[in-house]
């Protein structure tokens, strides 16, 4: 059974960015302890591959993709790690 955040995240990521790749990994286990994560919210580890990104600074990719989850990073979303790569970069 699919993390219902997870599945949340990859929705909203699929639906804004129509990734060719997406692999969303949830590292909150190795943060057990850790000051954020008290507050509830997941630490994830995501690598993703859009044309969208093509001919875009990294700062512009990570923008696209947090704005894509940016209500989440409140309460559901603690920390996110993001590898943004255009096809062509692969």
């Amino acid at each position: 059974m699919t993390d219902p955040r997870i599945a949340k995240i990859e929705q909203r990521l699929r639906a804004a960015l129509q990734p060719a790749e997406l692999v969303l990994e949830d590292e909150s286990a190795l943060h057990a302890g850790h000051a954020g994560a008290a507050s509830g919210g997941g630490h994830y580890q995501l690598r993703i591959v859009s044309d969208k990104f093509e001919g875009l600074k990294l700062v512009t990719r990570h923008r696209l993709v947090y704005d894509s989850v940016h209500d989440m990073m409140r309460g559901e979303i603690h920390a996110l790690a993001i590898t943004a790569l255009a096809p062509s970069e692969v």
